[in-house]
C-alpha cells in the first residue's frame, strides 16, 4: 500500500510541476537557456537573470517571434528602417549582457501581426528550434496560472507558441520530418522560468544586484523605444540629457524587495502539458 501511495504521489509530482528549482538559479551551472519572446526588446523583464546565467558559465539563446518593425510613432520611420535598428540595438544590448551575437535568433514576422500568422508554421519553426538548441530551460511570457494571463496581442500570442511548440518538440512523430530527414532528435524540456507573470503567480525571485548595473545599461540601447526616439528617432546615441531621462525612467522597470534589486518569474518544473497549472 505504501509503495502504491509513494508512486502516485511521484506521478503527481512529475506532472503538476515543481514550483522551486532543485538548485537555485543563481547556481545554475551549465545549463543551456532559451528565451522565446515577441519583440526585439522583450528579454528585459529578465535581462539580469539572462546576464547572471551567461556570467556563470550557461549558454544563454534569445528568440524574438518580430522584428518590431511597426513599434514608433516616428512618422519618418518606415518598416525596414525600423526592423534594421531594433536588430542592432538587440545585438548591442545583448552584447552588453555578455550573450554571443549569434545566439540572437529572430523569425522575422510583422510586428503586431503575430495572432494573424499561419499557427502551424510558426510552431514547427520553433519546434525545429527547441529540437536545435536543446534546451534545459526555456524563458517565455506567461500564459497564466490557473486563467489565461492577459497580454498585449504579441505577448499573448508568443506565451501560448512558446508552451506549444515545447509541448509538440517532445513527441517525435509531430513533425516528424525535422527527424527523419533532419536529423534533429525529439526533446523534452521540463523547466520554465515565466516573466510578465501575475503578481499574486510569481514564486521566485532573483536577486540582480551585480546585474543591475548592465540591465539598466543594456535597457538604454533601445534609443528607438525610449524617449524622443519614439517620436523622433535621430540615431543610436542619447544626448546627454536625454541619457539621465531614460535611466530614470528604466529605474521604475526594476523591482526592489527588502533594498534589494530583484527580477520575479514563475518557476514551474514538469511536463509543459501542465505550465499553466
Amino acid at each position: 500500500m505504501r509503495t502504491l501511495m509513494f508512486m502516485i504521489v511521484i506521478l503527481l509530482v512529475h506532472f503538476t510541476g515543481f514550483s522551486q528549482p532543485d538548485v537555485p538559479i543563481d547556481q545554475w551551472k551549465g545549463k543551456t537557456i532559451l528565451l522565446i519572446g515577441a519583440h526585439p526588446d522583450d528579454d528585459v523583464y529578465s535581462m539580469g537573470t539572462l546576464s547572471l546565467l551567461q556570467a556563470n558559465g550557461n549558454e544563454v539563446f534569445i528568440a524574438m517571434l518580430t522584428t518590431g518593425n511597426v513599434g514608433t510613432q516616428d512618422p519618418d520611420l518606415g518598416m525596414m528602417d525600423l526592423a534594421l535598428i531594433r536588430k542592432q540595438e538587440e545585438q548591442d544590448a545583448l552584447a552588453v549582457l555578455g550573450i554571443p551575437g549569434d545566439h540572437y535568433i529572430n523569425l522575422g514576422y510583422d510586428d503586431g501581426m503575430l495572432e494573424y500568422e499561419h499557427k502551424k508554421e510558426v510552431v514547427s519553426r520553433l519546434v525545429r528550434l527547441i529540437r536545435k538548441v536543446s534546451p534545459d530551460v526555456i524563458f517565455a511570457f506567461d500564459p497564466g496560472k490557473g486563467e489565461q494571463r492577459w497580454h498585449k496581442a504579441d505577448h499573448r500570442t508568443a506565451s501560448y507558441l512558446a508552451a506549444d511548440a515545447a509541448r509538440a518538440a517532445m513527441w517525435p512523430l509531430l513533425f516528424q520530418g525535422q527527424i527523419t530527414v533532419e536529423g534533429l532528435k525529439a526533446h523534452t524540456v521540463e523547466e520554465y522560468v515565466l516573466f510578465d507573470s501575475a503578481e499574486e503567480d510569481k514564486n521566485m525571485w532573483v536577486d540582480i544586484t551585480r546585474f543591475e548595473e548592465k540591465k539598466m545599461e543594456a535597457m538604454s540601447k533601445y534609443v528607438s523605444q525610449w524617449s524622443s526616439g519614439w517620436y523622433d528617432y535621430k540615431g543610436p546615441e542619447l544626448s546627454e540629457e536625454e541619457t539621465i531621462e531614460v535611466r530614470m525612467r528604466i529605474s521604475k522597470w526594476i523591482n526592489y524587495r527588502d533594498g534589494k534589486p530583484m527580477e520575479g518569474f514563475r518557476y514551474y518544473k514538469g511536463l509543459p502539458d501542465n505550465i499553466g497549472r
